[in-house]
């Protein structure tokens, strides 16, 4: 499934987004430097970089990390929070054409982002600017929702009130997809815990942040916000609620190059 807006619907929210969006947990490098082979030399292509959430975690462990991303804001974004890492560099591009050499980097990698692609162009476009053997990691964070009284409730804030909520959570891809976009059994499928602690302003920043969320000025972004704060209040313990996620990490070698018909 693709979104004719998927490049620009995060236009108006990339100040929430750098605030209140979860990073991306420390111990994902060790796990790609056993299963992977990943070291600090190889050069990362961060395909949808956004604000530099994931391209923070490889420029920490010595990585080149070029961000491609194609919306100009968030992009900016990117380019700002990463100011202090001289290994990072930044492009206009997509992952169907991210303007990268033939063969010039050692991983792919998009963190909440595959979603967005379209998936043939893209996998054309990873086997081109992959060295021989590179490896393609995919990932997001996906909230636990059934654990906890208040991630049922947040849950039901999203379903209530989001534009096309159901949509993009559709969109997400599992096991199925995935080894529909590598190859049958040519991926690797893993888990890590991840997790963020807000404050209201925190938690309505991170709610405003979602391309789903009613923009202030809709008529459902009063209330939505009434709802949050209410199963803030009820759920609430020193003045903060926990947001829990798991990492899921999909990472392999694109299969052989696929012929039409």
């Amino acid at each position: 499934m693709t979104f004719a807006d998927a490049k620009q619907r995060f236009s108006s929210r990339v100040a929430d987004y750098v605030r209140c969006r979860p990073g991306y947990p420390a111990a994902l490098i060790g796990l790609l430097g056993d299963q992977c082979g990943l070291k600090p030399e190889h050069v990362i292509a961060d395909i949808g970089s956004g604000t530099g959430l994931l391209s923070k975690v490889f420029l920490e462990n010595g990585n080149c990390v070029i961000g491609v991303e194609p919306n100009a804001e968030m992009r900016a974004a990117g380019r700002e929070f990463l100011a202090a890492h001289e290994k990072f560099s930044t492009v206009s591009g997509s992952a169907e054409a991210t303007t990268l050499a033939d063969g010039s980097v050692n991983f792919v990698t998009a963190a909440q982002a595959f979603h967005w692609f379209e998936p043939a162009a893209t996998e054309r476009e990873f086997r081109r600017i992959l060295t021989p053997g590179g490896w393609v990691v995919v990932m997001w964070n996906e909230r636990r929702i059934g654990e906890t009284a208040f991630g049922r409730a947040y849950e039901d804030v999203l379903v209530r009130y989001g534009t096309d909520y159901a949509k993009v959570k559709e969109a997400y891809p599992e096991t199925r997809g995935m080894e529909g976009f590598f190859g049958k059994d040519r991926v690797r499928r893993f888990e890590l815990p991840n997790f963020q602690e807000f404050d209201f302003a925190g938690l309505a920043g991170r709610l405003r942040s979602s391309s789903y969320a009613p923009r202030e000025g809709d008529r459902k972004f009063a209330p939505m916000m009434s709802a949050l704060r209410e199963i803030f209040l009820a759920n609430q313990k020193g003045g903060t609620v926990r947001m829990e996620y798991t990492t899921q990490i999909y990472a392999g070698r694109l299969g052989s190059a696929r012929t039409a018909g």
